[in-house]
């Protein structure tokens, strides 16, 4: 074994990580704050991918396609969040259903089950070939840091107002905000929304980084996002505490993700067991806080029936 191979894949690590870093901060709204296990991301992602790519091949600007995109994996979100909110169907059952009709929208919008885009005729934003020899400005690395940055600087602002406090207070006590006069179903449908809209851009990056869009690209893409985010907290958990860097945090949660993924593949390992060994990976970390208040916390009865930890 080469470790020049396994520093060679490296900027690759880091572009593919800080793409789907776009995603885990998507999944992160829903989870952690919206309290939701949303599913939809294993549709949206692909919708957000195909409408970008079929719109640059019909001869739009990489950024109006883009747009497109965000707008795309948003509507699926919003078809989520009337499935949950005016339907009554339960949010995880909802995203499963968001999941499977996308597959079949998603074979609509490309014509097929995949569309290639060449960066030799199309003015792409990133691109693998942009990894290296190419000015800082337009290093796919770079350019998607930047994203990133800009990401986590509208979302702060947007969960500071009035409206963000009011998605944070639905996911924190649905009831108890129902009771201080929000509108915890606008609420919901809304951070649905902005999550899958991330999704779908995240998804428009990935297609242009790897030059094609499959519509089973979005294959596994909760249990990729939930290890970022998870990663992340893990990691960076006790150094970041503002809200900001808890985002910037699921990011580098991706990178790390990526980073194993390629220490993996350069050991030899079966990278077919890749996403065998992350559900496992997410399944350990999710249990630990529940092991440590059943198994590690160490409760004294006193008299009055009083329990301290």
């Amino acid at each position: 074994m080469n470790i020049l191979n396994l520093f060679n894949a490296m900027p690759g690590a880091f572009a593919q990580g800080l793409i789907w870093g776009i995603t885990a901060i998507g999944i992160y709204i829903t989870y952690r704050i919206l309290d939701i296990a949303d599913l939809t991301v294993d549709g949206s992602i692909c919708t957000g991918g195909a409408t970008c790519i079929m719109m640059m091949l019909s001869g739009h600007n990489v950024f109006i396609s883009m747009l497109a995109a965000t707008l795309a994996g948003m509507l699926t979100g919003l078809v989520t969040g009337l499935f949950h909110t005016f339907m009554g169907i339960p949010a995880i059952l909802a995203g499963i259903l968001t999941q499977l009709g996308l597959y079949s929208v998603n074979l609509k919008i490309m014509g097929k089950a995949n569309q290639a885009i060449g960066v030799e005729k199309y003015d792409l934003l990133v691109a693998l070939r942009y990894i290296r020899n190419v000015p800082f400005y337009k290093n796919t690395i770079f350019v998607v840091a930047v994203c990133i940055l800009l990401l986590v600087v509208i979302l702060y602002w947007f969960f500071g107002t009035e409206l963000g406090c009011s998605l944070r207070a639905t996911g924190c006590n649905d009831r108890m905000s129902k009771a201080q006069g929000i509108n915890t179903d606008f609420a919901k449908v809304l951070g649905l929304m902005i999550s899958n809209g991330l999704v779908g851009l995240s998804g428009a990056l990935l297609a242009q980084y790897q030059g094609f869009a499959d519509v089973t690209m979005g294959r596994g893409a909760i249990v990729i996002g939930l290890a970022a985010v998870i990663i992340g907290e893990a990691v960076f958990g006790r150094v970041f505490h503002n809200f900001g860097f808890k985002l910037i945090g699921v990011a580098l949660g991706s990178i790390l993700y990526y980073i194993v993924f390629q220490a993996v593949v350069w050991m030899g390992l079966d990278p077919d067991l890749l996403k065998l060994l992350t559900a496992l990976l997410v399944a350990t970390f999710l249990a630990v806080p529940y092991w440590k208040g059943k198994y590690f916390t160490k409760a004294n009865v006193k008299k009055g029936g009083q329990t301290n930890a």
